[in-house]
Parts: C-alpha cells; sequence; structure tokens
C-alpha cells in the first residue's frame, strides 16, 4: 500500500501522548516504523528505553528531552536523536501549547519501561 493517511490512522493514547502510525509493519512498511506524535501542555512521559535507536523531528511547539541524562529541548524543524537502550524522558515544554513531532524508528521496536517490556501498539 503506497499511501496511508494520518486522516485514517488509528489513534493510541498514553498520559496525554496520541500517536498515529503512519508507516508501520500494519499499514504497509517492513523496515520502518513512523508516526505522527501529539504531546499535551505540560504531559511527560515515562522513563523508557527501545531497543532500537529512535528519531524525533519537533513539527510545532518544543519538546523537552532527557536521553541518557542529557537534559535538551527542541523546537520545530530540530531532531532528537535517541540511542538504542538509552533512557529517555520526553516532555512538553510548553505548559499551553500542544507540542507536535514525527517518530521514525525500526519496525519491530520494543520498548521497555521498568520491569515491563511492550511492543508498542502504534509501532506494530
Amino acid at each position: 500500500m503506497p499511501l496511508s493517511t494520518l486522516a485514517d490512522a488509528p489513534v493510541f493514547e498514553r498520559h496525554g501522548f496520541t500517536f498515529r502510525p503512519l508507516a508501520v509493519p500494519s499499514r504497509g512498511s517492513t523496515e520502518l516504523a513512523v508516526w505522527a506524535l501529539e504531546i499535551a501542555p505540560g504531559a511527560q512521559s515515562e522513563d523508557h528505553h527501545m531497543d532500537r535507536e529512535e528519531v524525533f523531528v519537533v513539527t510545532e511547539g518544543k519538546v523537552s528531552a532527557d536521553i541518557a541524562g542529557q537534559e535538551v529541548t527542541a523546537g520545530p524543524g530540530d531532531a532528537l536523536i535517541v540511542p538504542a537502550h538509552a533512557l529517555l524522558r520526553l516532555r512538553n515544554a510548553c505548559p499551553n501549547t500542544l507540542a507536535t513531532l514525527t517518530a521514525v524508528t525500526s519496525a519491530g521496536m520494543r520498548a521497555t519501561i521498568g520491569d515491563t517490556v511492550i511492543t508498542p501498539p502504534w509501532a506494530q
């Protein structure tokens, strides 16, 4: 399937984060996983890490991240590059504005939150 539209993407929500898979195995991609991500004002992710490298490109707003103990803030057009197995926490750096990003990783990635390993449904 050569076209995967945002309008037809399933919606997954977790703690103020909204995930919409674009190019993932369930939508026709075999090697990459790409999703649109929205972070509600003030929302912050749990500390977690992935078994594959992940890249986030900010499209609107500002996003702060702690990546392997390094605090960074990214704005529109900036990319957050997260190495495999690096501890990560993302948060919307704006208290009143939605932040939007595009996330890219490898198909089949798994995330670890505490002692729990999951295959995120938005990456399948």
